[in-house]
């Protein structure tokens, strides 16, 4: 789906809009540094991941059902992330959310993911602004990838991720549990607003 309001047509506000979103999200150009000094100065072991990712099982739309909320989310409702595989090994990424509301504009941010752990696949970096890169490692994952918990190493930004717009909530305290043994205070994570799930068709009479 191409993005269709009027501020895609000049460059200016979308490069801009890139660098925010990589400065925020990914922790621009200090993210190995960030990194490093958050995990020292908390006390944490370093991070660890899922131990496999099938990409090809992982790809598609996410929707976010809680996060660290960031500047660049602001006012964002109806968050999804999607992936597909690029031919080069690489892989796209879509961001888009609705500003205000459900019903609001949408706004969307276009980058690009690279595997840099490829005995896991679960380590990778994505750059919405080339040619910076920034840490986006995978550390929780559904057995089905029905769910998926993206952090970065220095546990200041954290993603809670679903194929469907809700969680079954004892598959989401479940996921609480496991990031706060991660190092992940739970105080500071947001739930995001999500449509409600179509109901089921109802069937025929007779």
């Amino acid at each position: 789906m191409e993005r269709t309001n009027r501020r895609f047509s000049d460059p200016k506000p979308a490069r801009r809009a890139a660098w925010r979103v990589l400065l925020v999200l990914w922790g621009g150009l200090t993210v190995g540094a960030c990194a490093t000094t958050t995990t020292e100065r908390l006390d944490l072991p370093p991070l660890e991941t899922v131990a496999e990712v099938d990409l090809s099982r992982y790809v598609g739309t996410w929707f976010e059902i809680a996060s660290y909320p960031q500047r660049f989310q602001k006012g964002c409702t109806g968050t999804t992330a999607t992936y597909s595989l690029r031919d080069d090994g690489e892989v796209d990424v879509v961001n888009r959310c609705r500003k205000g509301s459900l019903d609001g504009k949408e706004d969307s941010a276009r980058g690009r993911a690279r595997v840099v752990d490829t005995t896991t696949n679960a380590k990778l970096e994505v750059s919405f602004f080339r040619p910076f890169w920034g840490a986006c490692w995978i550390i929780d994952l559904g057995e089905n990838y029905e769910y998926a918990v993206v952090g970065h190493p220095g546990r200041d930004y954290l993603w809670i991720l679903s194929r469907g717009p809700t969680m079954d909530d004892g598959v989401y305290q479940g996921i609480l549990e496991r990031i706060q043994a991660k190092g992940y205070p739970l105080d500071r994570l947001q739930r995001t607003l999500q449509p409600a799930p179509a109901p089921p068709p109802v069937p025929p009479e007779g």
